[in-house]
């Protein structure tokens, strides 16, 4: 689901790069992800994210997709042209254009909660990861986005949402342990799930 007006103001506002770049410092703390890997950012938004995976993770290459061509147009603006490493996409994050095992790690910012299809999605993040690669994640719960004020503002699909306990079974489900977390269940998860070795 493509997010709306009110939504694409925040995440393309000041704040929201000085807390992803905190985000970003947290995975670092929690991760052995080496320089030279194969990245994947879906949701990517305008590229800020992207780019600041590029500095902190030094990737042999970064695929970063958006589903709204309006912000694939905005990364491609935002991003330095020399960034020869990176490869800017529109897609689904329900249809991700790889084949299996493909990717050292996969970033999402707030993702998921956007899915109508959360499980399917999840289920394409982790047939998408190498055996052993990482899934960083920032995701948001209900009562942080479905609450009087926020429902009014923003654009979020209203059925079939995870909780805390929805999202940590899937994960499982999925194939994913943690490695670090950080959780509040009425606002989100911050987290480093790992794909179990087949």
């Amino acid at each position: 689901m493509k997010i709306n007006w009110a939504e694409r103001l925040m995440v393309n506002s000041p704040v929201r790069i000085v807390v992803q770049r905190l985000l970003i410092r947290w995975f670092k703390k929690n991760t052995f992800l080496k320089p030279g890997a194969k990245i994947l950012e879906v949701g990517c938004g305008r590229g800020a994210g992207a780019a600041m995976l590029l500095k902190g993770f030094a990737p042999a290459l970064l695929h970063a997709m958006d589903l709204d061509l309006r912000m694939i147009r905005q990364a491609q603006d935002y991003l330095p042209p020399q960034q020869n490493d990176i490869f800017l996409y529109v897609g689904d994050v329900l249809h991700l254009p790889y084949p299996d095992a493909t990717m050292d790690a996969v970033f999402g910012f707030g993702v998921l909660h956007h899915l109508p299809d959360w499980p399917g999605g999840l289920g394409e993040i982790a047939r998408v990861l190498k055996p052993g690669g990482q899934y960083f994640l920032e995701e948001f719960y209900p009562p942080f986005y479905q609450n009087f004020i926020a429902r009014r503002i923003f654009l979020h699909p209203e059925k079939d949402r995870f909780h805390s306990a929805d999202l940590h079974q899937a994960l499982k489900a999925a194939g994913f342990t943690w490695r670090g977390i950080l959780e509040c269940p009425l606002v989100g998860v911050l987290g480093v799930a790992i794909k179990e070795e087949a």
